[in-house]
């Protein structure tokens, strides 16, 4: 690590962080749908008659499984996480959804620092190695972009999966050091109350953070499940603010600087603002609320016949735990408490399961999530009356899947 001057940052900081991007974007056609699903492989009738394969320097997933994420758009582009493939609380860092405003940055490791400076004691620059010489956490978070559910809520239509309903969100285990043991490092001034997140991309994404944040539980992390960060999560080092906005925990983390107040960047001006029925626009809000959806069932899966059926899905909050899911099996005139898969993490998806007794007719299956707050995840229908239907962010309305008597599921959007 590096002691950083004034005369260091204007002269040559600039020139250090910005030669860590490199060229290179990914080839993603626009719109492009889910990989097509290749025909079933040929095994033998009897596998323990034959020897098996050999090892291999990379694992891979069994033939018959293919879960995939389903990308669209090129530089500014986006893919979902498929949630009805997923079990337990985990996202395969393959299939952690992206959100991205410039496609993604091809970044030499050995070339990235992040410069810390602004109203601190001793600005300095970080390279990768430095940082990890510092004492490390594990933590396991998610992370969900604040768009997450818009087109559910605007239009909700019959044939979205879990994957197009609610699919910009993911659960990682994440490992990097405190924002709190950096700011130790450098000595952040008291009069310090916000700092800038700067990432390496092209769109040079900036979000303003209040300076809390980063005492509080911010991390600046190199690896997620148990690997260095894939390129499209922020390689080689990004922000993870626990429960705010997915776009705030800025990727390709190269800058960070402490200032007085919010920076006022375009990215929480123009972009990630929330337009109002009366007019005005929420700014600033941060925590994402609490919510939830069933992964099954669910389209495009099929109940084969009558009789008991689990009732899974997922539920998460960005204010502290999750301590209550209640499912309804009748379009929400009763509602029963779900069980919660342990342990129950704080600003971390929970599994929540309960079984179910299909007698073979029509049913509609809604879940409700409550936080340590004591907020109820609200239908679809008070959040048009709050919020409108232009509201552009922060959709954590109550969502469903309607089953018809022969067992075809569809998506329930009208709650």
């Amino acid at each position: 690590m590096t002691d950083l001057t004034r005369r260091d940052l204007l002269t040559g900081a600039a020139t250090i962080v910005g030669g860590a991007v490199l060229a290179g974007l990914p080839a993603v056609a626009d719109g492009q749908a889910k990989p097509a699903v290749p025909p079933r492989p040929t095994v033998p009738p009897d596998p323990t008659k034959v020897t098996g394969g050999p090892t291999t320097a990379v694992g891979s997933r069994s033939g018959f499984e293919h879960p995939a994420r389903t990308p669209a758009g090129e530089t500014t582009g986006f893919s979902l996480t498929p949630l009805q493939d997923l079990t337990g609380t985990i996202t395969p860092s393959d299939l952690h959804f992206e959100r991205h405003h410039a496609g993604i940055p091809a970044i030499d490791p050995e070339q990235h620092h992040l410069v810390v400076h602004g109203l601190v004691e001793r600005p300095m620059v970080f390279g990768l190695e430095d940082l990890k010489r510092l004492p490390a956490v594990t933590r396991v978070h998610y992370l969900e972009c604040s768009g997450n559910g818009r087109s559910s809520y605007r239009e909700p239509k019959p044939d979205m999966t879990p994957q197009k309903v609610y699919g910009l969100t993911a659960n990682t285990e994440w490992t990097g050091l405190t924002v709190a043991q950096l700011f130790r490092e450098v000595g952040v001034k008291p009069e310090a109350k916000w700092f800038l997140a700067e990432g390496g991309d092209a769109c040079v994404m900036t979000r303003s953070v209040p300076v809390d944040k980063g005492w509080e539980d911010a991390l600046v992390v190199w690896a997620q499940n148990g690997e260095p960060l894939r390129p499209e999560q922020g390689y080689p080092l990004r922000l993870l603010l626990p429960g705010f906005e997915g776009n705030m925990s800025v990727k390709w983390l190269r800058r960070l600087e402490l200032g007085t107040a919010p920076w006022m960047t375009r990215w929480e001006t123009s972009k990630y603002t929330d337009p109002l029925p009366d007019g005005t626009a929420r700014q600033f809000s941060f925590a994402m609320d609490a919510t939830s959806i069933i992964t099954a069932p669910a389209a495009p899966g099929m109940l084969s016949g009558k009789g008991w059926w689990p009732i899974t899905g997922l539920a998460w909050t960005g204010r502290g735990k999750i301590t209550r899911v209640e499912v309804s099996t009748d379009g929400g005139r009763s509602w029963h408490d779900a069980d919660l898969q342990g342990p129950v993490l704080d600003h971390a998806h929970t599994r929540f399961s309960s079984m179910w007794e299909w007698n073979g007719k029509e049913a509609v299956l809604l879940s409700r999530a409550t936080d340590q707050t004591g907020y109820v995840q609200p239908a679809r229908a008070k959040l048009l009356e709050v919020r409108g239907k232009g509201t552009d962010f922060h959709f954590n309305h109550i969502k469903g899947w309607r089953i018809q008597p022969d067992g075809k599921i569809f998506y329930h959007g009208e709650t």
